[in-house]
C-alpha cells in the first residue's frame, strides 16, 4: 500500500490488475477525452509502463482500490509530464464509470496531491485536462488547483492546473 484514504487504497500496480485496469482504460466512454480508449495490450503497457516509474522514481499511477470491497476501480497518482519545455509533475486520475459522482477521484487526488508535497521536493503539482472533461476540471478544483495556462497535446486543446506548494503551508 502506498497511500490510504477514508475510502481508498492507492497501491502499486501488479500484472493480475489487468482484467480490472481494462475495464476502466478500454471503455469508451471513460477514455472520451484521451485520442481514443485503450486496448487490451495497451492497459497491459499501462501496468508496465507504471511499473517501471516506481523502479525509477519511486512513484506513478496506482491502483485505486475500494476499502469495503478490495475491488480496483481506477488508478490516481503521480507522473512526470512535458508542459510546453518544463517537466511537470502531474496528478492524473482515471475511474471506472460505475464509481463516477461519489467523490472518489476527489478523495485520491487529495491523498496524491499531499503525497507529492510530503515526499517529492517539488513547488508545483498539475493536472493537464482537456477543455471539454468538466468532471476532471472539478476534481482539480476541489483539491485546490486553479487553471495555469492553456497548452496543445495530441491535437487537442488542454487546460493545465496547478497548485504550489506554498499554498498549501
Amino acid at each position: 500500500m502506498v497511500l490510504e484514504t477514508s475510502r481508498l487504497i492507492l497501491r502499486e500496480f501488479v500484472p493480475e490488475d489487468l482484467d480490472a485496469l481494462e475495464q476502466v482504460v478500454c471503455d469508451a466512454e471513460t477514455m472520451q477525452f484521451y485520442p481514443a480508449a485503450f486496448n487490451r495490450d495497451a492497459a497491459e503497457q499501462w501496468i508496465a509502463r507504471n511499473c517501471q516509474r516506481y523502479a525509477e522514481y519511486g512513484y506513478g499511477l496506482w491502483a485505486m482500490v475500494l476499502k469495503a470491497s478490495g475491488e480496483m476501480i481506477g488508478d490516481c497518482g503521480l507522473t512526470l509530464q512535458t508542459v510546453e519545455v518544463t517537466e511537470e509533475t502531474e496528478i492524473g486520475y482515471h475511474l471506472r464509470r460505475d464509481q463516477w459522482g461519489r467523490g472518489l477521484a476527489t478523495e485520491a487526488a487529495r491523498a496524491c496531491r499531499d503525497h507529492g508535497f510530503a515526499r517529492l521536493a517539488v513547488d508545483r503539482l498539475v493536472s493537464i485536462i482537456r477543455l471539454e472533461n468538466l468532471p476532471s476540471r472539478r476534481v482539480a478544483e476541489r483539491i485546490g488547483m486553479a487553471p495555469w495556462k492553456q497548452v496543445m497535446r495530441a491535437g487537442y486543446s488542454h487546460c493545465v492546473y496547478s497548485i504550489e506548494r506554498s499554498q498549501m503551508e
